[in-house]
Formats: structure tokens, C-alpha cells, sequence
């Protein structure tokens, strides 16, 4: 076991309860100890959601583990159905809870409850958050769908004659990221369409919402994390078809809409026609075509690194040169992806790993969770975030879907803004010595008085060669990977002088051929020594 900081995941458990916050109707009975009940905050301070989630723990104590845990449980189911009356339940264990088998399916089994009773067994120290919240749905999907299934072999029946074709949209759920406008956009979409969303699941669905599920033509898949199990369940059980394109940027919303009027039965080209993204045209204005060739990290859920390196290569022209998920369990769409940008993916869930590569392949731009803004940070690499976790700045206030055309605008802007302009860079340049606008002045903000990290304290961090390599000799690593360079007042000037579009390449190769040479002050000379080595090369 190792102890982590950070966790991009939490366990199972959390999972089923953003299935039953998501949710109208439902109620969880976690089988826990007193400090379990940590998970409520994710959703009343982080999402701010107006109300806690629809849990209620047993909430043991130590001392509670000499006597009858059992019927601790049973006394908190009974005590909940009776508080809350919910038209269906579930039941299970957390980490902690599962290791004293207390079975909290069989003992709510025996209560002889008068409303559906899930059992969840969500094994703690196998599987994480996002298998959780999937299974959870699953379980819920075929309990209350399944009396409605149809015997084997039976046709299902064709639309009456002018009536629209329908469709439900799965994987939504509390705490996803931009989950509540993204159903919002594309539910505007499919209507736009001519097609009838009949039910979000389990976004805002209630238990007899589930149990209808069967009804519509076909399933809108947009998160598959959570939604794909129950997807191909439904699929195999009712015969509907389902969606495989996640519409995220204006290509693979246009990709979206074919599917959908394939499904459907329909003529995409109005839609088409009438809505479209200015993300597009904005994308080869006379100023973006400064972001051509940005280098560009990508590390999120495999459903928003995926969508996102294709946006961030087809779209806006960055080069991707990094990509990889924590999902381990959608790996195998994550290297697939990687194979069309000829890069190794990162499968991961260490964020010191993917810590370790972001300082390695030195990006322009890193895309990623809550966890990379803060890594990004201490790299001085410009980040936006497109993947859950995320922190409480990513539940705004506004509307900022990330899916459909509208979401591709809010991509572009999102991800572009945080990077310099050509016009921005320009300027600079031009008022460079300046007293009041020159790069080195503190912000306009702070009033031009706040003090920049200056030579002397970089030195003070620098790692000289010696020093280095009884570090690494003691950590049994290559002495040669420790050895850090810090640059030379002189040297950072004269790299300034280089220009803005290729200022990057070059540091970045100065900086390898220091290391490479065991050089712990670059100086003018260092740099233009690394120019001639590579020109070489």
C-alpha cells in the first residue's frame, strides 16, 4: 500500500454515492466508520450543491467493534426508510466496513423493506471512484429495468407513424465535470435534431425513471466511464443502440450529430446547417495562427484526454506530445489514441509520475485535472482543466459546457487564454525597456512593487554536480538525471534576444546540453556552445 497526497480517485463507495446524488428518490445506507462521512463535503463544498447527498452511515465507532455491528446496520436501514421513504435503496459497505463482513445486502434483505433494495459490493482495494459510480448504475438500472425486460427473441416495436424518435442520455452524475451544462447543450441539440430525450440517467432520474429506460430508440452515451456498462446491458436487453461518439469539439460533434441521425432515422443536414461553432473560424484568425505547433500535455479521464488531443491536434493546431489517463480501466482507448500522435500514453494514477513528465517533455500547455493545474503551477506551465477531479473553481457559476458546438467555443477559449498571444507577445517586445511594462516588472496589480524570484534565488536551489551525484548515487539513480543548470543573468538576457516562437526550443535544448555536459551555470557561452551542438546534430 502506498500513501498518496493527492488521489485522483477516491474509493468505490464514493461512486455510489455520486449515483445516489445524482438521483430523486434514492437513498444509500453506508455501512461506515465515523470518519467516512468525509465524502459529503466533496459535494456540498466542492460542487455546492444546495443539500447532502442522500446518505445515511451506520457510523460505528472502535468501540462499537466488541458488540453487534449487524445490527447497528439493520437499525440505520430501518431508521432511513422510515426518515426519508424513498421509492428504492442501497445498500453497502465502505473500505473501512468491508474488512469486519458484516454483509449489509443479507441483513437488508432481512428487513423485508417495501420499496427495492440494491446490494452493492464494491470491492474497496481492487477497483476505484469511477468503476463505483458504473457499477452502481448498473446494479440500479437492472433491478428496476429488469421486471420490464422482454422475453428473448421478441422484436421491438416500430415508432407510430409521425412520431419523433427518442432517445435517453447516460452517464451524468454529481460531481462530474461540467456534467449539468454539457446534458443542458446537447438535450438543446438532440431537440434541434428532432429527437426526444426521454430520460437523463441518472442525472436528475428518479427510480421509475429507471425502470423505464427501455422505452426510448436508442442511448445517448456521453460519458462512458459511467454510462457504457449500462449501455451494452440495455443494448443486450432491449435492443437499443447505442452512441459511440463523445461530442466534445466541433469535429466530433458534427461526427455526433451523423451518428445520431443514423440511429434515428433522420436527415442531419439542417442541423448541420443551422448550428454551428465560431471556435473554428477563431481557430484560423489572423492571431491563433500563433498557436500552430504548441506543445501540448494531455492527462485526464480517458473520455476527456482522448476528445481533448484530438481538439488540441485537428482543430488548434498544437502538436501533442503527451497523453495518458488514470482510468487504467479504459487504457486500451487511451494507447490507441496515443498511436495517432506518435506518443507513449501514461497510464497512471502516481501524480508524481506524471509530475515527473510534464517536467521531462516540458510542454507549452498542460490539459489536465486539479491535479496537473497544481503541478503546472510549480513548473510555470500555463494549464487549463478538462477532467475531473477537479476543485470548486470548476463548478462556476455560469454556463460553460464542454461538449457540443457551444462547448467547443468554451474549449477554445478556455484553453487558449491562458497562453501568449502573438499581439500580447508583440507588444512586449516593443515596450521591453520600458521602466513600467518590461517583462521582469512585477504586475500592474501589486502596483509595479512586488519583488521577482531573481538569479540569487535560483542559485540558492541549484544542485551543483558534486552535490548531485552523491544524491543519485544514494537514491541509486543516474548521477547525470539530477544534475540541475540554473542561467546566468547575462545568458537569460541574451536568450531574450532570441525570437519569442523559438525561444522555448532553444532553452530547452541549452538546458539538455548543460545537463548532458555537467554544466551548473549556463552562461553565454554554454548557450551559444548548444547551438552549435545541435545545429550539428
Amino acid at each position: 500500500m502506498k500513501l498518496s497526497v493527492w488521489t485522483y480517485e477516491g474509493p468505490p463507495h464514493v461512486g455510489a454515492m455520486r449515483i445516489a446524488a445524482s438521483m430523486r428518490g434514492v437513498h444509500y445506507v453506508l455501512h461506515a466508520p465515523q470518519g467516512d462521512t468525509y465524502a459529503d463535503l466533496l459535494f456540498t463544498m466542492i460542487e455546492r450543491l444546495p443539500k447532502r447527498p442522500p446518505v445515511t452511515y451506520t457510523t460505528f465507532q472502535a468501540r462499537d467493534l466488541g458488540g453487534d455491528t449487524a445490527e447497528l446496520f439493520k437499525n440505520a436501514a430501518r431508521d432511513a426508510y422510515e426518515r426519508f421513504k424513498p421509492a428504492a435503496m442501497m445498500v453497502g459497505a465502505s473500505c473501512t466496513a468491508e474488512l469486519i463482513q458484516d454483509d449489509p445486502g443479507g441483513l437488508a434483505k432481512a428487513l423485508n423493506l417495501p420499496v427495492p433494495v440494491v446490494a452493492l459490493e464494491l470491492p474497496s482495494y481492487q477497483r476505484k471512484e469511477n468503476w463505483g459510480a458504473s457499477e452502481t448504475f448498473y446494479q440500479m438500472v437492472r433491478a428496476l429495468a429488469g421486471p420490464n425486460v422482454p422475453p428473448p427473441g421478441t422484436p421491438r416495436e416500430p415508432r407510430a407513424a409521425g412520431q419523433r424518435p427518442s432517445c435517453n442520455i447516460l452517464g451524468p452524475t454529481a460531481l462530474g465535470f461540467r456534467h449539468r451544462d454539457d446534458v443542458t447543450e446537447i438535450t438543446r441539440l438532440l431537440t434541434h435534431m428532432g429527437v426526444d430525450v426521454r430520460i437523463v440517467a441518472p442525472l436528475g432520474a428518479s427510480a421509475a425513471d429507471l425502470s423505464r429506460l427501455g422505452e426510448a430508440d436508442f442511448n445517448v452515451v456521453l460519458y462512458p466511464e459511467v454510462g457504457s456498462l449500462t449501455a451494452t446491458w440495455l443494448t443486450r436487453s432491449f435492443g437499443q443502440p447505442a452512441t459511440k461518439t463523445i461530442p466534445l469539439g466541433a469535429g466530433a460533434t458534427k461526427d455526433f450529430v451523423a451518428e445520431v441521425a443514423q440511429l434515428a432515422g433522420i436527415d442531419p443536414t439542417t442541423a448541420l446547417a443551422e448550428v454551428q461553432s465560431r471556435s473554428n473560424w477563431y481557430a484560423r484568425s489572423v492571431d491563433s495562427t500563433y498557436l500552430t505547433g504548441k506543445r501540448v500535455f494531455i492527462f485526464g479521464d480517458a473520455t476527456h484526454a482522448v476528445a481533448a488531443a484530438r481538439v488540441a491536434s485537428t482543430e488548434l493546431g498544437f502538436k501533442v506530445v503527451g497523453i495518458g489517463t488514470y482510468s487504467r480501466e479504459f487504457a486500451r482507448e487511451v494507447r490507441e489514441a496515443a498511436k495517432l500522435y506518435e506518443v507513449e500514453a501514461l497510464i497512471s494514477d502516481d501524480y508524481l509520475e506524471v509530475e515527473a513528465k510534464v517536467a521531462e517533455l516540458q510542454p507549452e500547455l498542460v490539459l489536465g485535472t486539479q491535479m496537473e493545474r497544481h503541478i503546472a503551477k510549480r513548473l510555470g506551465v500555463p494549464c487549463a482543466v478538462i477532467s475531473a477531479p477537479v476543485h470548486v473553481q470548476d463548478f462556476p457559476a455560469r454556463y460553460s459546457p464542454q461538449m457540443g458546438f457551444e462547448g467547443a467555443n468554451v474549449l477554445f477559449d478556455t484553453w487558449v487564454h491562458p497562453l501568449m498571444m502573438g499581439l500580447e507577445e508583440h507588444l512586449i517586445g516593443m515596450f521591453r525597456g520600458d521602466f513600467e511594462f518590461h517583462e521582469d516588472a512585477a504586475p500592474s496589480h501589486l502596483g509595479g512593487h512586488a519583488s521577482k524570484p531573481t538569479a540569487a534565488d535560483a542559485a540558492a536551489q541549484i544542485v551543483l554536480p558534486e552535490e548531485a551525484k552523491a544524491t543519485a548515487n544514494h537514491n541509486g539513480e543516474s548521477p547525470q538525471a539530477t544534475i540541475l543548470a540554473m542561467w546566468a543573468p547575462d545568458a537569460e538576457k541574451e536568450l531574450k534576444k532570441i525570437p519569442f516562437f523559438v525561444r522555448g526550443k532553444a532553452r530547452r535544448n541549452t538546458e539538455r546540453y548543460a545537463q548532458d555536459h555537467s554544466v551548473p551555470v549556463i552562461t553565454v557561452e554554454t548557450l551559444y556552445d548548444a547551438k552549435a551542438h545541435f545545429s550539428r546534430s
